[in-house]
C-alpha cells in the first residue's frame, strides 16, 4: 500500500520513510504543504500522513482543501499539539485519525493498518481467498498452513489485489500502489512480479486472474 508523508522535520519524515518501508509499505515524502499538494494531485495513495504544523500552508487548510478537490485517501494527522481544540479542528477539517507526537512507530502502525481495515471486507489483520492467506500484522503469507516467501514487491501486489478482491485492478493501479513515483510506467515489471507470483503460490496462484489488455483480478471466494 502507498503512502505519502508530509512532514517538514526531514529527521522524522526520512525515518518514517524507511520504518514504513520495512514493513512493506510504499512511501513517498514531501517537506512542505505545497510540495506535498503537487503530488496528490499527480499521484494515487492509500494514506497520507499529514503534520499539522507546516511552515508554508497548515496541515488543517491543506487537509480542507485536498478535501474539496474529492481526495479520498485515508489522512493520518500528526501533531505536536494535544489541547482538544487542535484535534478537534483536525478531524473537523477531514482528517480520518490523528496522533499527538511523540509517539511510539508501533502506534502509528497499528493506526495504519485500522485505517485500511475500513475499505477492506475484512475487519481484522487476515485478508484471505481460497486457501491463500495474508496476516498483515505479521507480515506473512500462507497456503494452507505453509508460509511462503515473498519478495516486498510481491507481498505488496498481493496485498493489494485482496484488498481489491472481486474487482478488476489494472497495471497502472499496481503501479501507482506498489512502486514510488520513480517507476518507469512503460516497463513490464508488473507481469513478471505477478508471473513470479503465481509460481510460489503454486496451484493456488490460478486465484490471480488475468483480465487480458486490462489487468488482474483476485477471484472471489465460491
Amino acid at each position: 500500500m502507498k503512502i505519502l508523508v508530509i512532514e517538514d522535520e526531514k529527521l522524522l519524515a526520512d525515518s518514517l520513510k524507511n520504518g514504513l518501508e520495512y514493513h512493506n509499505f510504499v512511501v513517498d515524502v514531501a517537506y512542505t504543504a505545497k510540495d506535498g499538494y503537487d503530488l496528490i494531485t499527480t499521484y494515487e495513495y492509500d494514506i497520507i500522513i499529514l503534520d499539522l504544523m507546516l511552515p508554508d500552508i497548515p496541515g488543517a487548510e491543506l487537509c480542507r482543501k485536498i478535501r474539496k478537490e474529492k481526495v479520498e485517501s485515508f489522512i493520518l494527522m500528526l501533531t505536536a499539539k494535544k489541547q482538544v481544540d487542535n484535534i478537534v479542528e483536525g478531524l473537523n477539517c477531514g482528517a480520518d485519525d490523528y496522533l499527538t507526537k511523540p509517539f511510539e512507530f508501533s502506534e502509528l502502525l497499528a493506526r495504519l493498518r485500522a485505517l485500511l481495515r475500513r475499505s477492506s471486507k475484512s475487519k481484522d489483520n487476515t485478508l484471505c481467498c481460497y486457501d491463500v492467506k495474508m496476516d498483515v500484522e505479521k507480515e506473512k503469507v500462507y497456503v494452507g498452513e505453509k508460509e511462503i516467501k515473498l519478495t516486498k514487491k510481491e507481498y505488496m501486489i498481493l496485498e493489494y489485489l485482496l484488498r481489491n478482491k472481486g474487482h478488476l485492478v489494472s497495471r497502472n493501479q499496481l503501479l501507482e500502489h506498489a512502486w514510488d513515483r520513480n517507476v518507469d510506467i512503460f516497463t513490464n515489471v508488473v507481469d513478471t512480479h505477478i508471473k513470479n507470483l503465481r509460481k510460489k503460490l503454486g496451484k493456488s496462484g490460478r486465484i490471480i486472474e488475468t483480465v487480458y489488455g486490462s489487468g488482474y483480478r483476485i477471484k472471489e471466494d465460491e
